[in-house]
């Protein structure tokens, strides 16, 4: 009969313990679970930040593009010109 009570004790330690692991399995689940959220938001946040630089960078690009563009039809056009004249004083 003691070694009954005792077995019941040493159960009833080995639920409480457990009980108190899983308590802790729990709150270390959740604090990690926040610690993740937080990175992933802050990983999202660069992502979008970056985002927008590369938008800023192909807005500029464009930009240049078309000033070059711009500029080598404005060279043509006065190469054109310059051989137009040179021919006309050649005559």
């Amino acid at each position: 009969m003691e070694q009954e009570t005792v077995l019941k004790e040493i159960l009833h330690a080995f639920k409480l313990h457990a009980q108190h692991i899983d308590e802790k399995m729990d709150n270390m689940k959740i604090e990690l679970e926040s610690k993740m959220d937080k990175g992933f938001s802050r990983v999202n946040h660069q992502i979008t930040e970056l985002g927008k630089k590369v938008d800023g960078i192909r807005a500029e690009l464009n930009e240049t593009n078309e000033n070059v563009d711009y500029l080598l039809s404005k060279n043509a056009q006065h190469e054109k010109k310059l051989r137009q004249i040179s021919e006309q004083q050649q005559t």
